[in-house]
């Protein structure tokens, strides 16, 4: 988590306010998560294994539209499963164009979509029978706003909400990202790390849970990579939620 986003309480107001990136700051930023998409899978399996794979195998079968906010280049399509009605009804959303592009060249099976969670997608209330946010909350200035939209468009009868978090904050998740994404992307660009991840990392498990609980129910529940329910000395967190039968 940035440590700004720990430790300023004006952060704390939705939605959250950050200066503006210069003209390289803003390259650098689309750039490397990008980048970081195509590093993951390849030098981390393991954690993307339990990101994607958790999802993918606690979902069931019945479910025929879903919504994947934050899809970034497809990687959770890798491990999905689907049928051929599912993948027509499968729409991919992402904020940043060049993961759309990415996204399309990749998976044309799916429909990718440049969208914004945090404001109105152009869908019906109740369309999805399932919605997945992969290490997407955490990113959110507007988080009440994205939650509100899921619950909006998720079946309220059938519907799953699917989301992981990172356990930011954490000793464990602290060191993890010193030896990984820090790392990696200091060397690439010659520069602190600090300014990139404090306006990306904005949100704790905390808020994000205590958000989502506002609509939805806590149906399951996992740890990595340690199975148990500490966020001090895990890494991700994984939610299946149900939407609640009446939100006040």
């Amino acid at each position: 988590m940035g440590i700004k986003a720990m430790t300023d309480p004006t952060v704390h107001k939705w939605p959250k306010k950050f200066p503006p990136l210069n003209a390289e700051q803003k390259a650098i930023s689309d750039d490397f998560v990008k980048y970081w998409h195509e590093v993951l899978p390849k030098r981390f399996g393991v954690v993307e294994a339990f990101n994607h794979g958790y999802p993918a195998r606690t979902a069931g079968t019945s479910f025929v539209r879903s919504l994947e906010i934050g899809a970034g280049l497809g990687e959770h399509l890798e491990f999905e499963n689907l049928t051929a009605e599912q993948a027509a009804n499968y729409y991919a959303v992402d904020i940043r164009t060049n993961m759309i592009e990415g996204l399309r060249q990749r998976h044309p099976e799916v429909n990718a979509i440049v969208g914004d969670c945090q404001q109105r997608l152009d869908f019906p209330d109740g369309y999805f029978d399932r919605i997945l946010a992969i290490h997407v909350l955490e990113h959110l200035p507007n988080l009440p706003a994205a939650v509100q939209e899921i619950f909006r468009l998720c079946d309220k009868a059938a519907g799953l909400v699917q989301v992981l978090i990172p356990c930011e904050g954490s000793p464990a998740y602290v060191l993890a990202r010193r030896i990984s994404a820090q790392r990696i992307f200091e060397k690439r660009y010659n520069q602190s790390y600090r300014w990139f991840i404090e306006r990306e990392h904005i949100n704790l498990p905390e808020e994000i849970i205590d958000e989502l609980g506002r609509y939805f129910e806590i149906e399951r529940k996992a740890f990595f990579p340690i199975p148990i329910p500490w966020l001090w000395c895990n890494l991700v967190v994984a939610l299946n939620l149900r939407p609640k039968v009446s939100v006040s």
